[in-house]
């Protein structure tokens, strides 16, 4: 009963935090949860709880591929182009992790994505105002 309600509240404020935040919020969310899922997926494999370690695969596996989903190559050309390659990557390496129950390979993941999540981490405040203006202003016009 305890759990239930704990996790309904986990559940209301991420509804909460979602619903206020801009594009650079949801995305450092979702690199945040991806990373978070690994480490469930990761410690899974080591207590040998295989269908827990799959779950965690699976949902780690759809952020990433939401995330490489999103991408815009119109904007964000070679860079973008990189982060598509770099992000199915990882995808087939989290398959590679859940069918050989190696976390070594979850760790290798979790560094890369942690290593994108610090540079989108990094965007100054003033740089992302000034991008969600001008695709807000784009559009409007459209």
């Amino acid at each position: 009963m305890y759990n239930a309600r704990v996790k309904n509240y986990q559940r209301e404020a991420l509804k909460t935090r979602v619903a206020g935040a801009d594009r650079y919020e949801v995305i450092q969310m979702l690199m945040a949860g991806a990373i978070e899922k690994m480490v469930l997926a990761k410690v899974a494999i080591e207590k040998k709880h295989l269908e827990a370690k799959s779950e965690h695969i699976s949902k780690s596996s759809a952020i990433i591929g939401a995330l490489r989903d999103c991408l815009d190559f119109e904007v964000g050309g070679e860079v973008t182009e990189n982060l598509y390659a770099l992000y199915t990557y990882m995808l087939e390496r989290l398959l590679d992790a859940s069918m050989q129950n190696d976390p070594a390979i979850i760790d290798e993941v979790s560094n890369l994505l942690k290593e994108i999540k610090s540079a989108w981490d990094a965007i100054p405040y003033d740089v992302r105002e000034k991008t969600l203006n001008q695709n807000g202003a784009d559009a409007n016009v459209g």
